[in-house]
This record gives C-alpha cells, structure tokens and sequence, in this order.
C-alpha cells in the first residue's frame, strides 16, 4: 500500500534571483521529491518589496510567474504572510544585510515565534544573531537551517553536522568567493590588471555593481563567523575576523607566484582555537584548494578522517536552490 505523501507548505519571503530560484527548483523537482522522499512541497505565499501573493492551497505556477496578481505591500506585508497564511517552513532570502540583518532578521524571528521552521540563504541574521536565533529555535522546537548561506551548493554545514558527526573538526579553510577567485584566476591566466578584470566581471554579471563587500573579503568574513558559530559552537561576530582583501593584488604579484609554483587565492580559515583570517594566501598548484573560475572549495581537517574537501558552485539562483531544498528535506527525513 502506497504511504500518502505529506504535504509541507513553503512560504519563500524575498522573491529575487535566490526565491525566484526556489520556485523554479521545487517546479522542477517536485514530483521527484514527492516520489524519493514522501514529501509533497506546496508554495502556499511569496513577498518582496512589490507585494505578497497567497493561496494555502498552494499557488499555480501562472500565479507565481505574474507579479500583477500581487497585493500590495501596504495590503500584506512579509511579515503578515509568516504569521497569518498556514505553513510549515519559511524560506528567507531577502539580501544579506550586514550591519544590522534586517529585514531578514525579523523575518527569521517572526517565523521562529510562530512556530515555523526556517530555512535561509541570508547570512546578515546568522553573522550578527547566531546564538540568539539557535535559542529560540530550540525553545520553539524548530529547525533552522543555512546550508545555502555559506557555500551554495556546496555542502559544509550538513558534511560537519552530519557525515563527520563522530569527528572533531580542527579547522576549515578554502575559497568561499568565487567573485574574487574568478578575478584572481582571470589576472593569472591572462596577465590583466586587477581593474580591468573587475570591470569584465561586472559587464557578465559575475561581480556586482558595487563589489566591495566580495573584493574586500567581507563576504568570506561573514561566512567564516557562520562557520565558527555554528561548527565550532563560538560565539564571534564579523569584528573579530582579521579581513584583507584582494584589491592590491597586482599581476606581477601573480606572476612570481606562478614562477614559484604557487597560485594568489583569497583564503578564509577559521580553526577550533578561535582564529578566523580572510586574506590572499599563496597555494601550491597541486594543494586541492587550486580552484578556478567562480568555483568555492574548502578542506575540513578532521581528528579522524583527515583532510576531506569539497568544490562546487558558491553563487547562482539554482544553486543556492538546491542546498534550500535539500535543508527542507532534511527536516522532514
């Protein structure tokens, strides 16, 4: 007799390249999921900046696609489609907003406190309220995930919590910024100055408008402090990583790098004594943390299995998608 899939309802709070990705995702996965995992995935509420759209039946995708059929912000607002519309998991992925993580920490609360799990790709709540928000998930006896805020697709946390549970991590180092690893593998591999190769990143989406928060390292330093908080049970913010970035990195500094056998490569490293470092480190061409193009790595050095690392894709809709859907199952399996 075949067991009755359960239905979980998703509302997906910030509708941009990462909410408009898991919409797209759990279209296309859906039945697969139903299927593998007996678990039927509903979006039941969307909400951005431009207006909320509900069904607790579960929205079409005609509904999901036009924008028009939107109420408006004044009418409902995120924080009405957490508390109000009946659901199981709230997906928030509203931008990362580092100095004081709003809105998306409002956001996580607010679903916390009505009884919904959360599942983000958000670091600015996890970077600034981490000890906070883990207790009032377990007060509330819910799940709060983030896979998908510190490496894409590439999975760290749920390696460390679950595959390597019987291990002690010593540390964790790697590349977590494919903006930077791609301008710094471009620089290498064609000899072009740092600003030209920004400005190549820029035209093909690669590096934002204003990219300071990737080329400066802040980025890799936010997700060094989810990390440290999270694997290591620390309690730091982003002030206590030591932060440089690769804004001085210039093409003669790659080239004797090269000559050497070494590779420039923003490298963020956080260990159990409670050092966390973001600069330009030099790699051996041969070291498993010789990535290129936008690719993230990192290698977990453990007190058992030694050194395991991982490479995959850190930034894309479809690839934040995957680690968000992933967190959902896990949740329910």
């Amino acid at each position: 007799m075949k067991t009755k899939p359960k239905t979980v309802r998703i509302s997906i709070i910030g509708f941009g390249n990462v909410g408009g990705g898991v919409a797209e995702a759990v279209r296309r996965k859906r039945e697969e999921i139903e299927r593998r995992h007996g678990i039927d995935i509903k979006i039941v509420g969307i909400a951005d900046l431009k207006g909320a759209i509900v069904n607790e039946n579960g929205l079409s995708e005609d509904a999901i696609m036009k924008p028009k059929t939107r109420r408006k912000p004044e009418d409902m607002t995120s924080r009405d489609v957490i508390k109000e519309i009946e659901h199981e998991v709230m997906v928030e992925a509203t931008p990362t907003n580092v100095e004081n993580g709003e809105p998306g920490l409002t956001h996580i609360i607010t679903a916390l406190e009505s009884d919904r799990h959360v599942v983000t790709s958000n670091k600015g709540p996890l970077a600034l309220e981490y000890s906070r928000l883990m207790e009032l998930a377990a007060k509330r006896g819910k799940e709060l995930r983030f896979e998908a805020a510190v490496g894409g697709a590439m999975p760290i946390i749920s390696l460390v919590r679950e595959n390597l549970a019987g291990n002690g991590i010593i540390s964790i180092k790697g590349i977590l910024n494919g903006t930077c690893n791609y301008i710094l593998t471009r620089m290498a591999e064609e000899g072009l100055p740092y600003e030209h190769v920004l400005k190549e990143a820029q035209e093909i989406g690669i590096a934002e408008s204003d990219p300071s928060k990737d080329v400066e390292g802040i980025d890799t330093a936010v997700k060094l402090v989810i990390l440290a908080n999270s694997v290591f049970d620390m309690n730091m913010t982003y002030e206590d990583v030591e932060v440089t970035g690769i804004t001085d990195i210039t093409p003669d500094a790659l080239k004797l790098a090269n000559d050497a056998g070494y590779m420039i490569k923003l490298i963020g490293e956080v260990d159990r004594a409670g050092g966390l470092k973001v600069a330009p480190r030099l790699v051996p061409k041969d070291d498993p943390l010789n990535v290129g193009g936008t690719l993230n790595v990192a290698t977990i050095k453990t007190d058992l299995a030694g050194d395991i690392t991982v490479i995959g894709k850190g930034a894309g809709p479809i690839e934040a998608a995957s680690a968000i859907l992933s967190d959902i199952i896990r949740i329910y399996s």
